[in-house]
């Protein structure tokens, strides 16, 4: 099972309504939890299973506009972590996939260039590739391998820097 939902609503913390927070949390977090209890039965009584949840690196480094996504991102880490370790008795796998930042509707407020972005399409093509690999964390390539790293060891810094070249991508497009 793979878990893939994604409500990103971006906005200044200040101006943000509290009901758009819990939105972001029903679908992004609360959504993975109702998947994962509806299929557990069925993965129990088979004898084991593998569920995969689709987190972000802004759950580790945080992103300005981005508080309760981020937040969202961030519980699902450390969920999937506490259900590897809940699960593995019952012979349930349980990982964590990260894709790279994705040219998709979610990822366009971001501001990135698309030329920047990967394909959606490469991205899932990628991944299928590895999914059966049972590793606590996948990513489509090296290249987002080295950068979750970096975000994993240097939250604060990482998250700086991507919001600072962000937002230079976003006044460069602008001119």
């Amino acid at each position: 099972m793979v878990s893939n939902a994604c409500l990103a609503i971006f906005g200044p913390f200040e101006e943000k309504d509290l009901e758009l927070t819990r939105r972001e949390f029903e679908v992004n977090y609360f959504g993975y939890i109702h998947m994962i209890k509806s299929v557990l039965p069925h993965m129990k009584a088979q004898g084991g299973g593998t569920i995969y949840n689709v987190s972000s690196g802004v759950g580790l480094t945080g992103f300005p506009n981005l508080y309760g996504y981020a937040s969202t991102k961030g519980a699902i880490e450390a969920m999937s972590r506490a259900l590897a370790m809940e699960l593995e008795v019952y012979s349930i796998y349980v990982g964590i996939i990260h894709p790279p930042v994705t040219n998709t509707r979610s990822a366009k407020p971001l501001g990135v260039p698309k030329e920047i972005m990967s394909d959606p399409a490469e991205v899932g093509r990628r991944l299928t590739e590895k999914i059966e690999r049972r590793r606590a964390v996948i990513t489509p390539d090296v290249h987002t391998a080295v950068g979750l790293g970096l975000q994993r060891h240097f939250p604060g810094l990482m998250g700086r820097l991507l919001a600072k070249m962000t937002q230079r991508a976003r006044k460069d497009s602008e001119v």
